[in-house]
This record gives C-alpha cells, structure tokens and sequence, in this order.
C-alpha cells in the first residue's frame, strides 16, 4: 500500500494499470492434472457451483488438486455487480439476469460432494441474493445441517453476504451454529463506491459485530470445532483485499475497526484481476508488507493470516485444524 506521501513503492503499477506484469512471487505452480479433474467432475456430477471457479479463484488449481473447494450455493448470478468480481452479475437495468429459484436439493448434493471429497472442513458462500427475502440465510442454514448431519465432527464455516443488514436473516445463519461465521469486507471504506456499489462497510460492520456478539454468547449451541478436546465456540472472520489503490494508514484504520468489532481471525491478500472487464490492479503488493500487516492484526489481539494468493476461503481449514 501507498505510504502516506503516495510514493512508488517496489510493486506500484505506473499509471494504475497493468495486470499482465506480475512480480516473481505471484508465480504458482502447474496444478497436478489427475485430481483437479476428477475435482471438478464430482462437482459436476452433483451440479454444484464453486466460488473458485465463478469468481476464476488464482488458487483453483491448487485446490481442486489438493482435492477440495468452496461450494457456492444459490446459483451462480449474483444481484449485485461488484467490480473487482467475475463471478455473473445484474444486467445495467438493475434487474437479475438468470437468478435461479431456491433449489431445496441443493443442501443434500453439498454435503454428498463434502462426504465423497472427504472434506473435514467446509466451506459454504453465495453469490448475494437481494431479491429473496431472507437474502439466503434460510438454504445457509440448511446447508450447514445437512452437512453436519452427514458428517457429523466436520466443521462448517459458512462466509455470507451481507443480508441486506436483515438481523432475522443473520440470525437464521447464526441459529445453525457455524463453526465459523465469514462475512468480508472486502476493502476500505473510500473505495466502496468504487469497487462495492450496493454494499456498505458499516453495515458490514454491524454484521460482524452482531455475530461476534453472539458467539460469545453464553447461550450459544457448542459448534463441531475442539479446542483442547472441549467444543469451542464459533469464530468470526473477515478478509480484505490489497493492491485497490487504498494507504497503508486505510488499511490499519480497517484492522481497527474489525477488532472493535469482535472479529476474531482476519485474512489479507493481493486483488489479482480476474477478467478483463473488472477493476485493474493498482499495485502489487510485496511479501514484507503482509507480513506487517499480520504483526498488526496480531497487536490488535486478531489472528491474521496475510500473503499475496491468501484467500478468504484459501486452507481454510489449516487454521482450526480441520485439515482440507
């Protein structure tokens, strides 16, 4: 990120623009082919989405290979058109092109691909739906049922959108204890408008703090996550993304917020440019400056995972110590 006098730093793009120039540790290896397309047939067997191939994740490979992935239920058309995603948006008139009806199948066929990938954490997102009630939380609920009812001691980390700030939605989420509940907010307040049209950061806040209110409920239902052999309860998290074109100060000022809001672990990682029509990168960010920003997070009592291909989702697992 830019310093506070905005001077050029080792990864910087001149002029803004320039995906197609990228430093030498954004390299990634070729994904093993075998695994990665047994991968993807399974989820295509079962008619499944993943937010790693919609959104054309930097990490697909890795993780198809690896024999796991983030399932992305509610259809793959989202009511919104966030600029840094490729995942199918609005239409310009602002009505949803394609959304699909709410299939009551689909809970099962996610927790059928988690059983046969022998998933011991999973991963559930969505593409937003404003034009449903509940904005989803209804089919997050059961999703995390029916995986949990299938595979009893795995855990669940549901990352949703932000509901339209509907609290009975939130609350139909929460109600079916997630292991962990992932809401992200994605970059700093300034760039909102910019790279987020139709959401807010503070009611993305309020998201947060409101499930971080809950999890530390003493009423809470004991998740499927262990610590030290006794049930733990659930965690709250969220990610951002680097390399918009925000200061190192906006960042700090973000984890701020998001520890005061009872985040409990942050993600951080580098805005590669998914497809052409998205926002271009402003910069790239260099290793030295996630690993700053992970002893930051820390300093404000958060775990913070950070380095360029970190994803929201990205070995999700490795952090409660599920595993893929």
């Amino acid at each position: 990120m830019p310093g506070r006098a905005g001077r050029r730093g080792d990864g910087e793009i001149p002029g803004g623009h320039g995906g197609r120039r990228k430093p030498a540790w954004l390299k990634q290896r070729t994904p093993a082919p075998g695994r990665y397309r047994a991968t993807g047939a399974l989820l295509d067997e079962l008619d499944l989405h993943t937010v790693c191939r919609e959104a054309r994740c930097p990490n697909r490979g890795e993780c198809y290979s690896a024999g796991t992935a983030t399932f992305l239920i509610l259809g793959d058309v989202c009511t919104r058109a966030c600029r840094f995603c490729a995942v199918k948006g609005e239409d310009k008139s602002g009505t949803p092109a394609g959304v699909c009806a709410v299939d009551p199948n689909e809970p099962r066929r996610v927790a059928e691909a988690a059983r046969r990938l022998g998933l011991r954490h999973v991963v559930v997102t969505s593409v937003t739906r404003d034009d449903l009630e509940d904005g989803g939380a209804a089919q997050f609920a059961a999703v995390v049922a029916a995986v949990r009812e299938a595979l009893p001691g795995t855990t669940v980390e549901v990352l949703i959108p932000d509901l339209g700030g509907d609290r009975d939605a939130l609350r139909t989420v929460l109600a079916a204890c997630p292991d962990v509940l992932n809401h992200n907010l994605e970059t700093v307040p300034r760039l909102y408008t910019l790279a987020r049209p139709g959401a807010s950061y503070r009611r993305s806040l309020e998201l947060l703090a409101r499930a971080a209110e809950w999890a530390r409920s003493p009423d809470v239902a004991p998740t499927s996550r262990r610590v030290r052999g006794a049930a733990a309860r659930p965690l709250v998290k969220t990610g951002l993304m680097v390399g918009l074109g925000e200061s190192a100060d906006e960042v700090a000022a973000l984890l701020a917020d998001a520890a005061e809001s009872g985040v409990d672990v942050v993600t951080v990682g580098q805005y590669l440019q998914p497809e052409a029509g998205c926002l271009p990168v402003r910069r790239y960010v260099p290793p030295a400056e996630f690993a700053a920003l992970r002893r930051r997070g820390e300093e404000l009592g958060m775990t913070v995972v950070a380095a360029p291909f970190v994803r929201s989702s990205y070995k999700a697992g490795e952090l409660l110590g599920s595993g893929g």
